[in-house]
């Protein structure tokens, strides 16, 4: 029997189940202690940044966010190497042990009223720790399955570890909004928020439980039977230039435009609905949740279509639609979620007219710096209150104003007494002008919300769900674990851990909501040209030789 017809003929049996659920498990509850922080980024700010202004507490707290993605690249070159040595069952034990340890610290952790500079510290140490764990515990799950796939089947196989980073956001979600109706959002603010880190501990528990059942992969036994692993899994990957190039071409062909799709598909859509577009925090987890569900099935699908007609053109093709359409799905979502703010967007623009010289970069990243000029008070009041607006230059020496449709709100400068006054009276023009203190939830368009929601996850689900399988497929078994987590973590880590921070900043220096895309976009369409070019499709490769 051929491999092909041995491939139709296996089933997915009670071993291999076991297999699928117990790495799909484990990576879930993973992918929920991680994203419990993304999802309470606003809280966050709040409970361990307090001692900084507003807007630099939520940059702080989204640059926390992103420490854990940055050493993801770290975590993948010391867990690798220990899982092309060791193996791959302990050694995503080992991660995950750590990953739920950490998570289970941040819901005991006071705030920064109680114990100052040292709350947000300790965070961003558990932050790290986290990041660390997570940077070994993709390349383990992928390539364990993928070694247990028959041959015809690894789309199909690793498409599950593929649901679970979006089953583990949307049980994040889930969970959160089930203790703010239990609690009332008053109590969850001030400590119920804790809830969903602390219960990880049983789910740590349980994961522990069904991953100690595993054996260790066949194609890693056999490897070691014959003795053809390697002992200098990083010289081996990263120090010579055949396999180094392969890791080169994983990373810009295939993980960069798949990390920035997936990121702005499902984090950075749910940051620009509840911070931009103001709409209310639990409504719009319930939006996201229930697009997150529809789509989740699709991972599964792209996966057992990349057995079939290969990986590449899946995820170049996911990345492309996306790059295409972002910028008209996004303003589509401006007028759904937020019609008063899109209306109010289009007919009556906002200007701040000022001296180039009076505005700053307003990120400081130390938290001591006041920006009291009135070009930056007008400037961070609109950027507060998710306004889009445009600059114009005044003569030099003169006061910021701000032109709202046909009115001007004269600048400040003064004592704090005058600002509120001012700020109060900002506040009033741009009511008057059509521009919502927050989204109206009675008017927010939920179907068509959730459509485009879907459509965003959709993309993603085309870019994930092939890509541990294509990862997999590009690197021998003795360096294999080593070689595929780096590029994929440096992708996911560096180009989409990122995404969120970079977007901001770019939204904050321009003034254009929008503007923010401009990186995901240019992200995968490089990702296009570098796939499309570069990239071979390795479906039908034997994993063992």
């Amino acid at each position: 029997m051929t491999d092909a017809a041995a491939a139709e003929a296996h089933t997915v049996d009670r071993k291999d189940r076991l297999v699928i659920l117990a790495s799909s498990v484990g990576t879930v509850i993973e992918w929920y202690d991680f994203y419990l922080y993304g999802s309470l980024a606003a809280i966050i700010t709040a409970q361990f940044f307090s001692g900084v202004n507003e807007t630099t507490g939520f940059i702080f707290a989204l640059m926390a966010f992103a420490a854990g993605f940055a050493v993801r690249p770290f975590g993948a070159i010391f867990f690798g190497r220990m899982g092309d040595l060791w193996g791959r069952k302990n050694t995503f034990l080992v991660t995950m042990l750590l990953m739920g340890l950490s998570t289970f610290v941040v819901g005991l952790l006071p705030s920064y009223a109680a114990i100052g500079v040292a709350a947000p510290v300790v965070l961003v140490l558990m932050r790290l720790v986290q990041g660390l764990a997570l940077g070994g515990e993709y390349g383990g799950a992928a390539t364990y399955v993928a070694e247990h796939a028959p041959p015809g089947k690894r789309g199909f196989y690793t498409s599950f570890i593929q649901i679970t980073a979006t089953a583990g956001l949307m049980l994040s979600l889930l969970v959160i909004l089930g203790v703010r109706l239990l609690v009332g959002e008053e109590a969850f603010k001030e400590w119920g928020w804790r809830i969903p880190f602390l219960v990880s501990i049983l789910l740590l528990g349980v994961s522990l439980w069904i991953r100690l059942k595993l054996s260790e992969s066949p194609a890693f036994q056999r490897m070691k039977a014959e003795g053809k692993g390697s002992t200098t899994p990083l010289k081996d990957s990263f120090g010579k230039w055949p396999n180094l190039k392969l890791v080169l071409l994983a990373l810009f062909g295939l993980a960069a435009g798949q990390a920035v799709v997936w990121y702005t598909g499902q984090f950075y859509a749910l940051f620009f609905i509840e911070k931009t577009l103001r709409v209310d925090p639990a409504l719009a987890n319930v939006l996201v949740a229930i697009a997150l569900f529809l789509a989740t099935p699709f991972f599964v699908f792209w996966g057992w279509l990349s057995d079939k007609i290969g990986r590449k053109p899946i995820i170049l093709a996911g990345c492309l639609l996306a790059a295409m359409t972002y910028f008209p799905l996004f303003h589509a979502l401006t007028g759904a979620a937020n019609p008063q703010l899109a209306r109010a967007n289009a007919t009556a623009p906002v200007i701040v007219i000022a001296d180039p010289a009076d505005c700053s970069f307003q990120f400081d990243p130390i938290g001591k710096t006041v920006f009291d000029s009135s070009c930056d008070l007008a400037k961070s009041h609109l950027a507060k209150a998710g306004v889009s607006y445009k600059t114009g230059e005044a003569p030099a020496g003169s006061v910021a104003s701000v032109r709202i449709g046909d009115m001007i709100v004269p600048g400040f400068v003064g004592d704090a007494a005058g600002r509120a006054a001012w700020e109060k009276t900002l506040g009033e023009a741009l009511t008057a002008a059509g521009y919502p203190a927050k989204a109206d939830s009675a008017l927010v368009d939920k179907p068509r919300v959730v459509g485009i929601l879907f459509l965003l996850v959709l993309y993603v689900t085309m870019v994930y769900g092939p890509i541990a399988a294509a990862l997999v497929e590009m690197f021998p078994t003795n360096i294999r674990y080593t070689s595929m987590s780096l590029p994929y973590h440096i992708g996911n880590g560096w180009f989409g851990g990122f995404l969120p921070t970079t977007a901001f900043a770019i939204v904050a220096a321009t003034g254009n909501i929008y503007y923010g895309l401009w990186y995901p976009v240019a992200i995968a369409v490089l990702t296009v040209i570098v796939g499309g070019l570069f990239i071979r499709d390795r479906k039908d490769v034997d994993l063992h030789a």
